[in-house]
């Protein structure tokens, strides 16, 4: 008799985090999450959606980003854009990543979203364990939190919102860079990227200082 193979549940996010810390005082809850770090071509970019006690239940369907498919993603970023009481991106050129490094790369980013953003939130949720923005005394609490993109609804939808806007650039960009296969890739270091770079070479959209393969 053959075992039974139980398919892994998708992790479904929830509000539970953010309630905990709007039970410590906190009004306002910032997620935050960010897309393209990895790549080597392209900017990163930065996602974060604000909400507070007054927040609906958090939309179904909505899932970390990289567990959903392209046209999931698609369809619930105007679902994750209303359902927030505010949401804004923020980004940094390949030139930035190059200048500055990765992390304060990150941090720029992390920045512009939150001054696009339009309200200051008490406490940024960043998915993961390493804080890449710095803690002022006059601004909000920074706290980490591993799988924040699975478990917390506010992070998870803006890796949703971060992702479908950086893919659709990267996608706009391949028109002008066919040969690079951004349009697949979203400008990480698959085989036909890298293998384009060794024949057409480097484009100012692509990480110069970084291991581009060649």
């Amino acid at each position: 008799m053959k075992p039974t193979l139980h398919r892994m549940a998708r992790p479904v996010p929830t509000l539970d985090y953010e309630r905990e810390l709007m039970a410590t005082g906190a009004r306002i809850i910032a997620g935050m999450d960010e897309v393209g770090r990895g790549a080597i071509a392209g900017p990163v970019t930065i996602g974060v959606v604000a909400i507070d006690a007054t927040i609906g239940a958090v939309p179904e369907g909505l899932a970390d980003s990289k567990l959903m498919t392209p046209k999931r993603r698609e369809a619930m970023v105007p679902v994750a854009k209303e359902w927030g009481l505010a949401w804004a991106t923020g980004s940094a050129t390949a030139a930035e990543i190059d200048k500055y490094g990765i992390m304060t790369a990150l941090s720029l980013a992390g920045s512009r979203a939150l001054t696009a953003l339009g309200l200051r939130p008490d406490i940024i949720i960043l998915d993961g364990n390493n804080s890449f923005l710095l803690e002022e005394d006059d601004g909000p609490r920074i706290v980490t939190r591993i799988k924040g993109d699975q478990t917390c609804a506010s992070v998870s939808a803006a890796s949703v919102i971060a992702k479908v806007e950086r893919d659709a650039l990267m996608t706009q960009l391949h028109e002008q860079f066919p040969h690079y296969g951004w349009s697949g890739n979203k400008g990480y270091g698959a085989a036909v990227h890298t293998d384009a770079i060794k024949i057409h070479g480097v484009t100012d959209l692509h990480r110069k200082s970084w291991n581009l393969g060649v």
